[in-house]
């Protein structure tokens, strides 16, 4: 018997291999980590509860990477009791949730802290990440590829395009690992402050289903969700 599962599928995001491509970053940042709960289509569990990536208490050392909000504090973020509600899927309780603290190295050996968080449901699942670089987010559509929109969300540049998870097909053995392409994700990078002055916050979004996922879900989830990640203030 085999395990799937899914994930975006360029780990580091599609803006950010597209710009590394010509010596930019990406903003979007998810990758797989173990979430430490256990998935259940029981309606009468309760909801999952956020695991993993411990808060940041200090800020980093010198010689490590510079960080900023955790993996846990964006789990919290997204993990809220009206997502469901948000994703259009009332009633609906999510299964995992779990946050995690990475970094993405680049040539030159500079380190980018790159945390992130993830929910599941059986509909949606949905990935908060944010990108602690130096690049702005205006201009990043045309890396994207076609369909990529520029816009304006909560007074920041904001960029709209479609990614895919890849699945990832594994026996209990660890014998027979196996990947390919996943379902279709619509993604939403936002810039951390109104000056795009480098970094970003990024949702991403998938069904179950492999339906692409609607614009509108997506936005109304980020417009929810962003304003409460620590450090998020409407002047910036």
């Amino acid at each position: 018997m085999a395990d799937d599962i899914g994930a975006p599928a360029k780990g580091s995001g599609a803006w950010g291999q597209a710009v590394a491509a010509v010596a930019l970053v990406a903003a979007l940042g998810v990758g797989l980590w173990a979430l430490g709960e256990t998935s259940s289509s029981n309606s009468d569990l309760p909801p999952a509860r956020c695991s993993g990536g411990e808060p940041e208490k200090t800020p980093g050392k010198a010689g490590k990477v510079p960080r900023g909000v955790s993996g846990a504090q964006l789990c919290e973020a997204l993990n809220r009791t009206d997502l469901a509600e948000l994703l259009g899927t009332p009633g609906e309780t999510a299964k995992t949730a779990g946050g995690s603290d990475g970094s993405v190295k680049f040539a030159g050996g500079k380190e980018v802290f790159n945390p992130s968080a993830r929910v599941e449901f059986g509909t949606y699942t949905v990935t908060l990440s944010a990108t602690y670089d130096r690049f702005p987010v205006a201009g990043s559509a045309a890396f994207l590829g076609n369909g990529a929109r520029q816009r304006t969300v909560l007074g920041r540049p904001a960029v709209v395009y479609s990614d895919r998870t890849i699945s990832i097909s594994f026996r209990l053995d660890g014998s027979d690992t196996d990947s390919g392409p996943g379902v279709p994700a619509r993604a939403l990078t936002v810039a951390r402050d109104a000056k795009d002055s480098g970094g970003s916050f990024e949702v991403v979004l998938w069904r179950a289903d492999g339906v692409v996922p609607d614009d509108a879900v997506l936005l109304r989830v980020a417009e929810k969700v962003l304003p409460t990640v620590p450090g998020w203030t409407a002047d910036r």
